[in-house]
């Protein structure tokens, strides 16, 4: 009843990035602390095999990170990052992981999507592989990319896209400066700021989520934090990478509203609920259904960073990702 959007995709805020064997265990082991934290899980792992993998020993590792999915516990969110469709290891990084344990992961990440052509192969080799209905996730890493991001974001198969900043300042054989790639940089660099926002509007124009790249200085968590700010307050993006245990919390902190945001969305939420959902008046302010899904869209993003919400608030989520079904008016359209 509140309208479109309410009840748009909803995903942890951090995406955590592990290729090497003993820090993708220790991922899946701090995923499962945190989770236990905070109630809920607030980041996903993401097993990597583009990065992850040994030239001439992707066979073996693709084998490894099958076996870790099926290890990983019952409530664990956990995905892998295969090779680009034009890689040779790619179909077998499908049948072996996906074709094995893929009922175990939440979604699939693809790397170097230019077109719908390329996503078109990826979404065949996972038909192939048993895997009809699970989730992709794109990297667009590229200016093509970009160019095609509404299109590919309009996929049915795809819930998220992620931006590579470094392979996309490199696919402008050097017209983009490297300093552009640094922690703050990528957020002065015109093209590369234009490219963020075109693929975070694509992603919101679809309700999809989109996810904003690395900070490669990672034990710097300052300017992880502060990257993280920036994406969520300013280039719209509710999702963004970690690639160390020390990036998540900044993260989570970043894109968690504040405590004054949270007390006052709860109170016009529940106004508007005593309300059946009609216009209120709050602190001498018009509220009407476009105010209150906002409000209600904040509740969601503070439940999945962890953030304490008052007594009131807390009955209308479950003990996982998801609202209750209070939620479920402000998830109806105006159809």
């Amino acid at each position: 009843m509140l309208g479109a959007q309410a009840g748009a995709l909803v995903l942890p805020v951090c995406d955590h990035y592990s290729g090497v064997p003993a820090r993708m265990k220790k991922s899946l082991q701090l995923q499962a602390e945190m989770t236990a934290e905070f109630g809920t899980c607030v980041f996903d792992v993401t097993l990597d095999c583009e990065d992850g993998a040994p030239v001439g020993g992707e066979a073996e590792h693709a084998a490894l990170v099958a076996e870790l999915v099926t290890q990983a516990g019952a409530s664990a969110r956990i995905a892998v990052r295969v090779h680009a469709v034009d890689h040779p290891a790619f179909e077998s990084d499908v049948n072996t992981i996906v074709g094995n344990v893929g009922r175990r992961m939440t979604h699939l990440m693809v790397p170097k999507v230019d077109t719908l052509a390329d996503l078109a192969v990826a979404v065949a080799a996972l038909d192939r592989a048993g895997a009809q209905a699970l989730p992709i996730h794109v990297l667009i890493e590229s200016p093509l990319a970009v160019r095609n991001a509404f299109d590919i974001a309009a996929h049915p198969r795809v819930q998220s896209l992620s931006f590579g900043l470094m392979d996309f300042v490199s696919a402008h054989g050097g017209a983009i400066p490297g300093e552009a790639m640094s922690s703050a940089g990528q957020f002065n660099h015109p093209l590369v700021v234009r490219a963020k926002l075109e693929m975070a509007e694509a992603c919101h124009a679809n309700g999809k989520v989109p996810s904003h790249c690395v900070v490669t200085e990672f034990a710097d968590t300052q300017a992880v934090q502060a990257a993280a700010q920036r994406a969520a307050r300013e280039l719209g993006y509710t999702r963004m990478w970690s690639i160390h245990p020390q990036q998540i919390r900044p993260i989570l902190s970043a894109f968690a509203p504040t405590e004054t945001e949270v007390e006052t969305a709860t109170r016009i939420v529940g106004a508007a609920a005593d309300a059946d959902w009609g216009p209120i008046s709050f602190q001498g302010q018009l509220h009407d259904r476009a105010s209150v899904r906002y409000h209600w869209q904040v509740l969601v993003r503070a439940h999945q960073t962890g953030r304490a919400l008052p007594p009131e608030a807390v009955a209308w989520f479950d003990p996982g990702c998801k609202p209750r079904p209070l939620a479920s008016p402000l998830q109806e359209t105006n159809r």
